[in-house]
């Protein structure tokens, strides 16, 4: 089964979750492995996620059971997305 990105499971953008005064971090992940507690491999989830979850998420991304692939912070239910980093242009 190959991932697909049309289809978002997890929390709704309206979650209750998004408004709780822990909630820190959203992220959007594929999960990647079948032994993970997220969900099934092959899915596209997304999460409003507590420090300690959140930081239980990266230890399974680095340990390639789920592929984080946007994280934003949440502050005060607001969705803040990570800044983009620009490139340097070699050429002036």
């Amino acid at each position: 089964m190959g991932i697909n990105s049309e289809i978002i499971h997890g929390h709704d953008l309206l979650a209750v979750e998004r408004f709780k005064d822990a909630t820190h971090h959203m992220i959007i992940f594929d999960i990647l492995s079948r032994n993970t507690p997220y969900g099934e491999k092959g899915q596209r989830m997304r999460l409003f996620l507590t420090e300690y979850e959140y930081s239980q998420a990266q230890t399974a991304h680095k340990q390639r059971e789920i592929k984080i692939l946007r994280h934003a912070s949440i502050i005060e239910g607001h969705i803040v997305p990570d800044k983009k980093h620009k490139r340097r242009n070699a050429r002036k």
